[in-house]
């Protein structure tokens, strides 16, 4: 859509973009995920989709294809190959990351320009999401509280008591129409220890964040612009040359100049503050694939005796050990005899064991190799 007049009377869904921000490594993914190919173009739940891809196809029928991908400069090829109907104009390509804000941000001044009166929906690249029904009812509710000039979260039920995720808390029901579980967003809170979190979710008021965003793109650039006026300015200033010839030129001057901040601190806890975030709670499954214990928990074996085997290896024998998960792009026979829970990642070039109990802490072995300046494994 080219004029207000257009937009101003279009549906809220006609007015919808999707962003992807596709990047991040996921460290505690390693051997598995690596800077060249990190864990979003990998299909980690055994689908025959990798997660990008899989996000993709949950978003575009809701926005007709209207989709907008954030990615770092060496996954072009990569996610071109996954998404061929992704067209240049909408193909934002960062030289360095500078964290959720900017690369959010962009999208947001890219589509500002194009459109004013655009809501968008950030969804991550590298999520495990399902029913999709479900999914899709909660995403058309965040737009229609959206279009009342709100940012709107899609929170998550805890399944558990997690210290691992931020949590919102959320208030009074808004009484939106079109979004009959649209609720305040009181506030958002950090990662909480343990008993704080077994009391967020007794209390049956907080979510989980999982970073999903929906907003009118004038309002998200309008607290970016209070909060970050120097990093709303750069994207401004990119996003008004993105789709002339200037477009590579000054992108390549301003981008390395631009402020890192995640999209939480720029954007999402200021306007929480003031009073404009909504939360729409999913009643979806929803995982991050965070960790090799949560690769098990998404690709269940075959019985419960057995070990989860993902890769092109089929040579694994298991004797005695259940609860395992073994990952492998090589054809190594591997034999596990007499242990449980273990994880075992072999690739061409490196090899982990450890357990599920440990598998957070995998992003420590990561450290370690880049303080060595062990660079070629990473």
């Amino acid at each position: 859509m080219n004029s207000t007049e257009t937009s101003d009377s279009a549906t809220p869904m006609s007015r919808f973009h999707a962003v992807i921000p596709a990047g991040g490594v996921g460290t505690r993914l390693w051997p598995l995920s690596r800077a060249a190919a990190p864990k979003f173009l990998h299909d980690l739940t055994g689908s025959g989709s990798t997660l990008i891809r899989a996000t993709w196809d949950r978003l575009a029928d809701l926005c007709e294809g209207r989709i907008v991908v954030v990615t770092g400069v060496s996954h072009e090829q990569a996610v071109r190959a996954q998404l061929p109907e992704l067209t240049d104009a909408d193909l934002v390509l960062e030289s360095e990351p500078k964290d959720s804000a900017a690369a959010i941000g962009l999208a947001a001044a890219i589509l500002y320009t194009r459109d004013p009166q655009t809501i968008m929906g950030s969804f991550a690249a590298d999520h495990v999401i399902a029913p999709l029904r479900l999914f899709q009812e909660a995403v058309r509710e965040a737009v229609a509280t959206a279009a009342t000039g709100r940012i709107v979260t899609i929170g998550i039920a805890p399944s558990f008591p997690s210290t691992g995720f931020g949590y919102i808390r959320q208030g009074e029901n808004l009484g939106v129409e079109g979004a009959p579980h649209a609720h305040h967003v009181v506030e958002f809170v950090e990662k909480p220890d343990e008993a704080t979190a077994n009391a967020y979710v007794s209390s049956g008021e907080y979510s989980w964040n999982a970073g999903m965003f929906v907003a009118p793109v004038e309002l998200m650039l309008r607290h970016l612009e209070a909060n970050q006026p120097e990093l709303h300015a750069g994207l401004m200033e990119i996003a008004e040359a993105w789709d002339t010839p200037r477009r590579d030129e000054v992108t390549a001057r301003v981008w390395p100049t631009l402020p890192k901040i995640a999209i939480d601190y720029a954007v999402a806890e200021p306007a929480a503050a003031a009073g404009d975030v909504a939360v729409i709670p999913g009643a979806f499954t929803w995982d991050d694939v965070g960790d090799f214990a949560a690769m098990a928990r998404l690709n269940h074996a075959l019985d419960s005796d057995s070990v989860t085997v993902m890769g092109d290896s089929q040579r694994v024998y298991s004797d005695k050990s259940s609860g395992g998960i073994v990952v492998s792009d090589t054809n190594r026979v591997i034999a596990l005899i007499g242990i449980d829970d273990v994880v075992v990642v072999d690739t061409h070039d490196a090899l982990l064991v450890t357990t599920k109990e440990h598998a957070q802490s995998v992003k420590a072995a990561v450290a370690h190799w880049k303080d060595q300046g062990d660079t070629d494994v990473l």
